[in-house]
């Protein structure tokens, strides 16, 4: 929620200067619902005392006035118009459908898993030349050529599965444990593979900034984002579907490279515990 009032203060005087309502838009997915129902709780606390319980996933659209969240795309399916006061609304939009995005090819129960549910815990690895890591069957990071290791810190969905190997070594893993241990996509994985489709590879060089801060994020259409922390240059290789978007943009979050590094004991990535914005210790995230 970090600068999200902010962000509604500007909105609306910017919408009294023009004398017009405030939309909002975006693709499939994107969390413009749940950015509406955050909204709506802070114009109207009451709302919160009108639902007697905790808010879950399963149950928060039961609070009065909430709009309607799912990872499905097309679940907004018409302008919702919510009243703002002083003759201003907000209009909550049907998301607009990308092309390139991975959202596209998967299944109901696969978006269940792609589609963050709570807030994103990011991990860190720590990746040399020759090595990899797999984002589930969907994707495959690796660091090539001469380039010195290099930290890649992974924004996705907390249930995505992800795998660090060798590079010549992930292919004969994904076909061994796609839908198992390595998910998404879920069973028949290797069919499921065959319908997303085959991959093609993006390489991508990123200037390093130092130690400190990430240099530059690789996104993954539909999937989440890769930051790239080090010194130097990393030759950087992208496998994904064809036809799925990658780009390259300024870091978004350059600066939690170290609060999410995590090891590999073999079998599983274990982010080490950190403290939360309440002082509590986290517990680490492990990834298969």
């Amino acid at each position: 929620g970090f600068g999200v009032k902010t962000m509604m203060e500007k909105a609306k005087n910017l919408a009294e200067e023009m004398d017009a309502d405030i939309y909002v838009v975006g693709a499939a997915n994107a969390g413009k619902s749940t950015l509406v129902n955050y909204l709506l709780d802070e114009n109207n606390p009451m709302r919160k005392e009108g639902f007697k319980g905790k808010k879950r996933a399963g149950n928060a659209n039961k609070w009065k006035g909430s709009v309607t969240t799912s990872p499905l795309p097309g679940t907004t399916l018409k302008f919702i118009r919510i009243e703002l006061g002083k003759g201003r609304a907000l209009f909550d939009t049907p998301g607009l459908l990308v092309p390139g995005c991975l959202t596209e090819r998967l299944t109901p129960e696969e978006l269940k898993i792609v589609v963050p549910k709570k807030r994103v815990e990011p991990i860190t690895f720590r990746v040399a030349s020759g090595k990899c890591v797999l984002v589930g069957g969907l994707a495959k990071v690796e660091l090539i050529g001469d380039s010195k290791p290099f930290l890649f810190t992974f924004f996705v969905a907390n249930d995505i599965k992800l795998h660090p190997t060798d590079s010549e070594r992930a292919d004969e893993f994904t076909s061994k444990h796609v839908g198992k241990i390595l998910t998404p996509p879920l069973e028949p994985g290797q069919e499921r593979l065959e319908e997303i489709g085959e991959f093609e590879y993006h390489e991508i060089d990123v200037k390093g900034e130092g130690w400190k801060q990430a240099a530059a994020d690789i996104t993954l259409r539909g999937l989440g984002w890769v930051a790239v922390t080090g010194a130097g240059v990393a030759k950087v290789r992208i496998g994904v579907p064809k036809g799925i978007g990658i780009t390259v943009r300024p870091p978004l979050m350059p600066f939690d490279v170290w609060e999410a590094t995590a090891k590999y004991t073999g079998g599983r990535a274990v982010r080490k515990s950190t403290k939360s914005r309440s002082g509590k210790r986290r517990k680490g995230v492990g990834r298969s």
